[in-house]
């Protein structure tokens, strides 16, 4: 069955299963938003005189039933249709007769897809921002709880100067916050109504596109009908590039976390039963989790190009290249969802060794802080920088500075408080839309 399907005609098998491909299993993600949308729609078909009270009450009713169906997890798109579109309109004409067939007055399937597909990007934009927060909050507990833990900080992979881990989680904390600016603008820009645009012609009907505007929560609709077809293909990319944001954070972090288990470094444990093991060599402890996560966030950050090039030579209206977007981006929300899972479990884990810069190697870590002394008793910069690098050549070096003795300013844990109240202010713009 199809929305577009004509009596005595029919599709070659070949070239109806090459132009399905997987979309019977992709579009059962948009089943409750096709459903959601369908109830909004008819709702304001009623509300011009194109459906009667009755036909109204007996198309909710059971649009409803089949929601509670999805819900379940009792719900199919059965052998020979076309699509989620065509699977629910199918369905309620079968239950409730002819009157099944009226709810696609005034709606193509393309703006139908359309307000599917933002519904649906919309909902699980809530749901990473919720991850988000989350893995926020545990980044700055971890902060505070360890900000008193000395850690040696690298540049160039060369020991720098000290750090301390109430930093390390802090940064990746803050990280984050950026990456909510991206997630903000991706769902300010999935929060518009494009249903009523039809085919991106609009429609002779007169459509009430502020009323079904306001029946989904969209903040406002994509006013041009011809743009609301535009923005197939864009939406998808403005929320990809949030996500490669936010895989990017999580990428570096596992990359860090590698790092600082590697024997060499030995910063940082888990419990052996987070990790794996090696076939032949027993006594290794490996950091599979984060390494498939840095692989998958890496592959994230790939998406937008990818929809960059699925969609960028494209003229206006729509296209059935499109139709990939899908295949491209829901599979990667899946993925990063679980990183975040993933990344959130293992933390709240996390074994932190104590007392690391009373390693032999760390001796120098303390220079600049020999320098800075210098200065702040009158010694010129460059004569004091001379003084302490011409010790530390002459192995001469004696750091007379305590491990608790550098400044709150070097190593300590920085305004904690305020990246609080910047992550609150963007998930609050998401979550209480």
């Amino acid at each position: 069955m199809k929305l577009w399907e004509k009596e005595n005609k029919s599709t070659s098998a070949l070239i109806e299963k090459f132009t399905v491909g997987n979309d019977n299993e992709l579009d059962l993600v948009l089943a409750e938003f096709d459903v959601r949308a369908s109830i909004a729609h008819t709702q304001m078909l009623e509300s011009i005189g194109l459906l009667t009270k009755e036909e109204l009450k007996l198309i909710h009713f059971e649009l409803k039933n089949i929601l509670s169906e999805i819900k379940e997890r009792n719900f199919i798109i059965e052998e020979g249709v076309e699509d989620i579109h065509s699977q629910i309109e199918w369905l309620l004409t079968k239950r409730i007769g002819e009157t099944g067939k009226k709810i696609h007055s005034g709606r193509s399937r393309n703006d139908q897809v359309l307000t599917d597909i933002k519904l649906y990007l919309r909902y699980e934009l809530k749901e990473i921002t919720k991850m988000v927060s989350d893995l926020f909050n545990l980044l700055i507990k971890l902060s505070e709880e360890h900000k008193n833990k000395l850690l040696p900080g690298y540049t160039h992979l060369q020991i720098a100067m000290p750090s301390s881990f109430g930093l390390w989680f802090g940064a990746y904390a803050e990280s984050l916050v950026d990456d909510m600016e991206l997630a903000v603008a991706a769902y300010n820009v999935t929060n518009k109504n494009p249903l009523g645009s039809g085919a991106g012609y609009g429609s002779s009907f007169p459509l009430d596109r502020k009323m079904t505007t306001e029946l989904l929560e969209f903040e406002t609709m994509n006013y041009n009908v011809v743009y609301a077809q535009m923005t197939r293909g864009k939406t998808e990319k403005i929320l990809a590039m949030a996500m490669a944001s936010f895989a990017a954070t999580l990428s570096k972090l596992s990359y860090d976390v590698c790092l600082y288990m590697n024997q060499n470094f030995g910063f940082i444990t888990f419990p052996d039963e987070f990790t794996t093991g090696s076939s032949i060599m027993p006594h290794k402890k490996n950091p599979d989790v984060f390494e498939l996560i840095r692989a998958k966030c890496n592959k994230i950050q790939a998406l937008p190009n990818e929809l960059a090039l699925l969609t960028n030579n494209l003229p206006s209206g729509y296209h059935r290249d499109m139709q990939l977007t899908k295949e491209s981006l829901f599979p990667a929300i899946k993925e990063l969802k679980d990183c975040f899972e993933m990344t959130a479990f293992m933390l709240s884990r996390i074994k932190i060794k104590e007392n690391i810069l009373k390693d032999e190697k760390y001796k120098y870590l303390f220079s600049v802080e020999a320098v800075n002394a210098q200065v702040l008793d009158g010694v010129p910069f460059r004569e004091a920088y001379k003084n302490v690098g011409n010790a530390i050549e002459k192995n001469d070096f004696n750091s007379e500075f305590e491990l608790n003795h550098t400044h709150e300013g070097s190593i300590g844990n920085l305004c904690n408080a305020e990246i609080k109240k910047e992550m609150a202010l963007k998930v609050t713009k998401i979550l209480k839309s």
